[in-house]
């Protein structure tokens, strides 16, 4: 393995830990308690633009207009995951290059807990939110802590993994009882074939194709473990009405609004993602000309020769740091590692020589005028600390 690679981890990795995982996200700005002491925090289009401004200046104004720096439970998860990984690395073969096991099992045992204190309140299962309120459009808002499916699958499913890693019970029940959110607290959009989950427990975004896959793969998860058929059966509800939805070269729009209809790089794996975990899991091969389309084109129009990696199918810019990210997340996921063996070496060398901070840290995305390389440790480091340990993973063997 490339000592550049070696390195550029262990870079990220001691950078995250040194803050201790907390961080500023792109969508955090109505945490400012300058804002929140002025009326304007009741106004939409006030919290719209404001949110909006912070996401989009290549300027961090966030310390000047008191946000802090926060633990995210999505970023938490990551980091759960990555770590995980990384024991997996040294169970195989007895590497320490990342930490000592103990280290490992430390870090491991701390995130996991950090997460369960995480939790959002008052719902049918385990479930989490953001650390922030969002404004994404005026008849669109989600207070502070609001579960999301998103952020519940990434949280839930870093918990198997802890589990699998040190066997601690109370992981493995808090991790399963996240399949009562999906079941009773999130609604359906009935399809001519099955249904879609909602983002979230409210009115809001609820024909959002990622998401109502990562619903189907928490089920799939939580049914490896309970052997509960109506987990697989309602998973497969899900599944059926995102793979219609597919179009016929592969690929999928974001979602089914007018508002939502691009094909980008990094939800386009996220369906991947989804949709083997629930072939490998329950046995159900009938998606599996779904899976090998979808990849085709994911691996045929989100990257170029020299490794660069695009937003868009049609367009690259602008390089969101999940970009990249997501394509070792993918090749591990569908074991297509081996067969795309030089894409993900030019793809990571692209990213480490144009997007990793020599403090160790990621930025948010390149553009092609003024770049944001603003340091987000939800968006851009644990997702990269998460990506990174299935490449390493990959690379071991």
């Amino acid at each position: 393995m490339s000592q550049l690679y070696k390195y550029s981890f262990n870079s990220l990795k001691d950078y995250c830990e040194a803050e201790n995982f907390a961080g500023w996200d792109p969508y955090d700005g109505l945490n400012s308690k300058l804002f929140s002491a002025t009326p304007l925090k009741h106004w939409d289009i006030a919290r719209l633009a404001w949110i909006q401004g912070f996401k989009r200046s290549p300027i961090n104004f966030r310390k000047l207009l008191l946000v802090p720096k926060q633990h995210n439970a999505k970023g938490i998860g990551l980091f759960l995951t990555g770590y995980c990984n990384i024991y997996k690395l040294q169970e195989n073969n007895g590497d320490e290059q990342f930490g000592t096991q103990k280290e490992i099992l430390n870090k491991i045992n701390y995130l996991a807990e950090l997460l369960i204190s995480m939790q959002s309140k008052g719902f049918s299962g385990a479930c989490w939110g953001y650390n922030f309120d969002w404004q994404a459009r005026r008849s669109f808002f989600f207070p502070k802590d609001t579960p999301t499916v998103v952020a519940t699958t990434f949280a839930a499913t870093a918990l198997f993994e802890a589990y699998e890693a040190t066997k601690n019970e109370s992981w493995l029940r808090i991790a399963l009882s996240s399949a009562d959110f999906v079941l009773n607290d999130l609604n359906r959009t009935k399809k001519k074939r099955g249904f879609l989950f909602s983002y979230s427990p409210f009115k809001g975004n609820d024909t959002v194709y990622n998401a109502s896959l990562l619903g189907s793969k928490l089920l799939s998860y939580c049914y490896y473990y309970s052997k509960d058929e109506n987990l697989k059966a309602v998973a497969r509800q899900s599944i059926l009405a995102c793979t219609d939805a597919q179009q016929a070269d592969g690929s999928w729009l974001y979602g089914e609004l007018p508002v939502q209809s691009w094909i980008d790089s990094f939800h386009t794996g996220y369906n991947l993602d989804a949709l083997i975990s629930y072939q490998e899991i329950t046995g159900d091969d009938s998606f599996a000309e779904n899976i090998e389309k979808g990849f085709d084109f994911y691996i045929k129009n989100f990257f170029l020769e020299d490794g660069t990696p695009k937003y868009y199918h049609n367009k690259t810019y602008p390089i969101d740091i999940h970009c990249p990210g997501q394509l070792f997340v993918t090749l591990n996921s569908l074991n297509k590692f081996t067969l795309h063996s030089e894409l993900p070496e030019k793809v990571l060398n692209w990213t480490i020589k144009n997007m990793q901070d020599k403090r160790g840290y990621f930025y948010y995305q390149i553009k092609k005028g003024v770049s944001s390389k603003i340091s987000y440790m939800r968006w851009s480091n644990a997702f990269m600390f998460y990506a990174m340990s299935y490449y390493l993973l990959d690379k071991q063997e």
